[in-house]
C-alpha cells in the first residue's frame, strides 16, 4: 500500500467511525418512528422536516446502503418524487456514494465474517467465486455498478475484502454510480406515474 492510499484509508477510517455513530443514532430514532416501514411513511416524514428534509434524506440513503433495511431503488424513487428530478438525483447520489464508501471500509476492517452475518449464504455463494479472479473482479465490479441489475450494496461489501485499491474503488463508485441511480430513480417514478394514471 502506498503512502497516498494509507493517508486516504486513515481519513476514511475516521469518517467511517464518525459516520457509523451518527448512523446508529439516526437508525434508532428512524426505527422507533417507523420511517422505513413504507414509501408513504418515509415521504410523510421528509415532508414534515421542512428545510432539513434534504439532509435527512441523504442520511437515510447512507443508512440504507450501510444497513440494507429497504430496497435502495424505493428510496431513490422517493427522493425524485419529493425533491424533483434534479435535486432528487443529487441527494440520492450524495447519500449513496457516501454510504458505499463507508461500506467498503467497514468490510475491509471486519472482512467476510461480517458479510456472512449480514447477507444470505445463497447470495454470497453466487458471487464469492469472483474473489479468486484478481483483476477480473475489478472489471466485473465496475460493470455491476454501472448496470442497474446487480445487488450493489452487497458487492460494495464484497469489494472491501478484495485487493482493489481505495482510489480505484472510489473512482468506480463516483463515476459509475450515477447511471444506476438515474435508472432506478427515474424508472420507479415512471412506473409510479403509470400506476397513478391507471388507478
Amino acid at each position: 500500500m502506498n503512502k497516498e492510499d494509507n493517508k486516504m484509508r486513515k481519513l476514511m477510517n475516521l469518517c467511517t467511525v464518525i459516520g457509523t455513530i451518527l448512523l446508529l443514532i439516526f437508525l434508532y430514532f428512524a426505527i422507533k418512528s417507523q420511517i422505513f416501514a413504507s414509501q408513504e411513511k418515509m415521504a410523510m416524514f421528509l415532508e414534515r422536516c421542512g428545510i432539513y428534509a434534504p439532509l435527512l434524506f441523504v442520511i437515510i440513503q447512507i443508512v440504507q446502503v450501510v444497513i440494507p433495511l429497504i430496497p435502495g431503488g424505493i428510496s431513490q424513487g422517493v427522493g425524485v418524487l419529493i425533491f424533483g428530478p434534479i435535486w432528487g438525483f443529487v441527494y440520492n447520489y450524495v447519500g449513496i456514494v457516501i454510504g458505499s464508501i463507508i461500506v467498503f471500509f467497514i468490510a475491509r476492517k471486519y472482512g467476510m465474517p461480517l458479510i456472512r452475518k449480514m447477507f444470505k449464504e445463497e447470495l454470497i455463494e453466487r458471487y464469492i467465486g469472483w474473489l479468486n479472479k484478481g483483476k477480473k473482479f475489478e472489471k466485473f465490479f465496475a460493470l455491476a455498478i454501472f448496470l442497474p441489475v446487480a445487488p450493489d450494496d452487497f458487492l460494495c461489501y464484497l469489494a472491501g475484502v478484495t485487493d482493489i485499491s481505495v482510489k480505484k474503488y472510489i473512482a468506480i463508485i463516483v463515476f459509475l454510480k450515477p447511471f444506476t441511480i438515474s435508472a432506478y430513480s427515474f424508472g420507479l417514478v415512471l412506473i409510479y406515474d403509470l400506476i397513478s394514471k391507471i388507478f
